[in-house]
């Protein structure tokens, strides 16, 4: 028992002694400190072994904040650790957040000042100053964040997505289950022992009641390891809107209908000598208007999936949700041009009115393709004037893109007097990309399939879809369910679509695709 003291005490002098310097610890004393509390645990686990008889009086070495540790008394072993884990964690916290918010430290380590009271004082501060006075502070990446960063990707990992840059020493716990984790992460933030003789159940119990605690460990290493792997799911989900939809962002959820396209500047007149300038007269047109909605989802790691230790889930989920987000918007994309729906002006998108629908469905051929590229680069903007739009995209179903390299690619083409000649469209196999997506064919179902050729995005605008301050990525939080036997996420993205101008498109009607040999249509 006597070795036991020792090493407490030994631990309180070294806060002490940092307190009193108005310092953080050293690496050296961090050290110490981490190697007499291994050997405490190591006391402390055999004296349980010896059973009541093991323990015996010792004094309460660790006094309260503030105080040099005095006489002995009654007290356990447990307990005395506990409160050097507390004053430890007191001294960490003070200096972080003094460092951060350009504070002297004062005297708020010797005076006992809790960590929470030093956050205020800090708050405050940062009020009445407008920024911290401190300048060139760096905040960096203390023991514990670099430990909840490499469990965090060890799970990730463990689920079967692969990390470019996982974090240092995440292969130290890619052995260990959620059971484990759990264990590790209770045992330091409370010093209770004995853990591992909990059945799941129980510790599942005492997780869901630090779950919104935001210093609690375990709960932060789930929710690095969801997000690491929602973003994921979001990079590397297959979908091709973006290829052909320009991107912009709006700052809030009003509609925006003050957008004015102002008209255009009038011909240089001839002025002749001693003659008048003439002065020109312009108009405006309104914009369509533009608008975000909220859409998401919400998911939970049920008590069942704890306690059948299902990493897969911190993976797997998140990512298929944040896909979901990617599909959503890729599928509502392909409703504008599939739909055809009206507009801003009360016309159909694609329509006679706005000269940019064939009158009659073709395959993929020759005379259809120049008809859409003249259709396109003979429209008149809003003030009917000639514009150059360079046509750079074709938007089909699958299946189509065969016949769409055959006609660009190829230098030559056979003449009805069956000689080779110039191929025309060669030109354009290094301007206009082919995009091509499974839900034109699906949402066409049995008749025509239909194809699009798009403008250049510079030249004029078409679909646009925007973001709330730019964010594509969706955002995912942990939110509180009452009743439920399970640790619930929210996830969620803002986003509209709206369309800009229909002259930035031409529609070809299509005709029906024939099924390919060998697959059967029934």
């Amino acid at each position: 028992m006597n070795e036991l003291m020792k090493k407490i005490l030994r631990q309180q002098a070294i806060l002490n002694a940092a307190r009193q310097a108005n310092r953080d610890l050293t690496d050296e004393e961090r050290n110490e400190l981490d190697t007499l509390q291994n050997e405490i645990n190591q006391i402390t686990r055999d004296m349980n072994g010896q059973g009541n008889s093991g323990r015996q009086s010792v004094s309460a070495a660790v006094p309260a904040a503030g105080t040099e540790p005095t006489s002995t008394g009654s007290g356990d072993p447990e307990s005395a650790q506990r409160a050097v884990e507390t004053e430890r964690q007191r001294i960490n916290d003070i200096v972080s957040i003094c460092r951060q918010a350009g504070m002297e430290i004062g005297t708020y380590i010797q005076d006992g000042t809790t960590a929470d009271a030093v956050r205020q004082a800090a708050l405050d501060h940062l009020i009445r100053g407008g920024a911290p006075v401190s300048t060139g502070v760096r905040v960096t990446e203390n023991a514990e964040d670099k430990t909840r960063a490499a469990m965090a990707d060890a799970l990730v990992v463990r689920g079967g997505i692969s990390l470019r840059t996982p974090a240092e020493g995440y292969r130290d716990f890619m052995g260990m289950s959620l059971r484990d984790l759990a264990i590790e992460c209770i045992q330091k933030e409370t010093g209770e022992t004995g853990l591992n003789r909990r059945s799941n159940d129980d510790l599942f119990g005492m997780l869901q009641r630090q779950f919104y605690n935001p210093t609690s460990a375990f709960p932060s290493i789930m929710d690095q390891a969801i997000q690491k792997s929602y973003k994921e799911g979001h990079e590397t989900v297959p979908v091709t809107f973006d290829k052909w939809v320009k991107k912009g962002t709006l700052n809030d959820f009003k509609i925006h209908d003050n957008y004015w396209l102002s008209g255009p500047a009038g011909e240089f007149l001839e002025v002749p000598e001693s003659g008048e300038l003439k002065h020109d007269v312009y108009s405006d047109e309104k914009l369509p208007t533009r608008k975000l909605k909220t859409y998401g989802r919400q998911f939970t790691m049920t008590r069942q999936a704890f306690i059948n230790d299902d990493i897969g889930f911190l993976s797997k989920v998140p990512a298929k949700y944040a896909a979901s987000a990617r599909r959503t918007q890729n599928k509502q994309a392909y409703q504008i041009l599939m739909k055809n729906p009206a507009i801003y002006d009360g016309a159909n998108l694609f329509c006679a009115a706005h000269k940019n629908v064939l009158a009659s469905g073709t395959g993929i051929t020759r005379e259809g393709t120049q008809s859409m590229l003249i259709a396109l680069q003979t429209q008149k903007n809003q003030f009917n004037e000639d514009i150059i739009i360079r046509p750079a995209t074709i938007v089909c179903g699958v299946g189509m893109e065969f016949d769409m390299y055959t006609l660009f690619y190829s230098p030559t083409i056979n003449t009805s007097d069956n000689t080779q000649a110039v191929n025309p469209l060669y030109k354009y196999k290094d301007q206009i990309q082919v995009v091509s997506d499974p839900l034109i064919n699906s949402m066409a179902g049995s008749g025509n399939v239909p194809w699009f050729l798009l403008g250049d995005k510079a030249d004029t605008d078409f679909v646009e879809i925007d973001y709330l301050n730019g964010q594509e990525v969706p955002t995912i939080r942990r939110s509180e369910q009452a009743g439920t036997l399970g640790f619930v996420w929210d996830i969620y993205l803002d986003w509209g679509y709206s369309c800009m101008d229909y002259r930035g498109a031409v529609k070809n009607p299509g005709t029906v695709i024939s099924a390919p040999i060998g697959v059967a249509t029934e």
